[in-house]
């Protein structure tokens, strides 16, 4: 048997061992990860910083399909989808642990792509793997990462403090992870149906890495620093622009207005969402899985704001009477919806 096709049975190795040979190359970088994996627990000196914990489960066939989604891309996100609840709160991710329920149709090689995934985004974002468990699962591949962050006790940006007359703002651009999703199901489709047929990806590089790969926005953080911003609230948007619009108003209790016009939309988004036969904006406000940043800053930091890359001034808080509402390009006022993902 050759190297290539080289399958090793997880009870090969068995539990520890396989841990050991998974995350044998995860150095520690960050002075705070004091103890990493290989003891009962972890231990994370944060010093005078707040410590920030977010956790995300993801389930085969709720959350991935594994027909169209490579496991060292799996890793990847399962990774960064945690991290960008850590950039929303303004601080730093310092940490993860990885816990996994797999079968036996899983190899060791094949956990091998699923962790040089993890390693990547954790290589790229400066971040350690310091944790995790793995166990048995009767079915598909359930993964849960916990991610560690660190941040400024008076630097911290929480949901709730959006206020009367703050500027609403979004980073990058919407709806892509959504329409990246529809044209892969769309060919596994077609893959089902004729199996000789090779997949037609091509035209749509930027919405498939959306969806397959996405980044968290570190770089926006990094903006807030240089340039002394700390937000007045801020959440990721992984539901919809929709969803989290609703959940900064309902936490702040305030209302807001989005301007159709100016929700960041990529070309290639827009134009595939028309051969979808979908509106675009539909696509941006309930499509969900874009990991952008919606945020509010005071109206004294709006030129602090207006001039920095990739952002969006798409609106503004008002009270909560006024509802959550969306100003369309044609001179309508809609109420905003949350039509995103419904986990039950």
């Amino acid at each position: 048997m050759s190297e290539q096709t080289k399958r090793t049975e997880l009870n090969d190795l068995g539990e520890f061992a396989l841990i050991d040979h998974l995350t044998r190359d995860f150095p520690l970088e960050n002075k705070s990860s004091v103890k990493g994996i290989g003891d009962d627990a972890a231990v994370i000196d944060n010093g005078n910083f707040q410590t920030v914990v977010s956790t995300d489960l993801l389930v085969e066939g709720i959350h991935f399909d594994l027909t169209y989604m490579p496991l060292k891309h799996l890793g990847y996100k399962a990774v960064v989808v945690n991290l960008s609840d850590i950039y929303a709160m303004n601080a730093q991710p310092k940490q993860v642990t990885v816990s996994l329920a797999l079968s036996n149709r899983f190899s060791v090689e094949s956990l091998e792509e699923f962790y040089a995934g993890i390693r990547q985004a954790c290589d790229f974002y400066k971040v350690d793997l310091v944790g995790g468990d793995t166990t048995s699962s009767l079915t598909g591949l359930l993964i849960s990462v916990t991610a560690v962050g660190q941040g400024e006790a008076d630097k911290l940006v929480y949901r709730s403090g959006a206020k009367v007359g703050d500027i609403l703002c979004m980073t990058g651009n919407l709806g892509g992870a959504y329409l990246g999703l529809q044209i892969l199901e769309r060919e596994k489709q077609i893959y089902l149906e004729h199996p000789e047929m090779q997949p037609k990806l091509e035209g749509h590089d930027y919405i498939i890495s959306r969806q397959l790969k996405p980044e968290a926005r570190q770089d926006t953080i990094e903006q807030f620093a240089k340039a002394e911003l700390v937000p007045t609230s801020m959440i990721d948007i992984s539901d919809g622009l929709a969803s989290e619009v609703l959940h900064l108003c309902k936490a702040s209790g305030v209302g807001a207005f989005v301007e159709e016009g100016h929700v960041m939309i990529e070309q290639e988004v827009f134009q595939t969402a028309l051969d979808f036969r979908l509106d675009p904006i539909t696509c941006a406000l309930s499509g969900g899985e874009d990991y952008e940043l919606l945020f509010t800053v005071d109206a004294k930091d709006l030129e602090k704001v207006r001039f920095m890359n990739d952002i969006a001034i798409i609106g503004e808080i008002t009270t909560v009477e006024d509802g959550a509402t969306l100003h369309t390009k044609g001179g309508n006022i809609h109420p905003l919806t949350a039509q995103g993902w419904k986990h039950f």
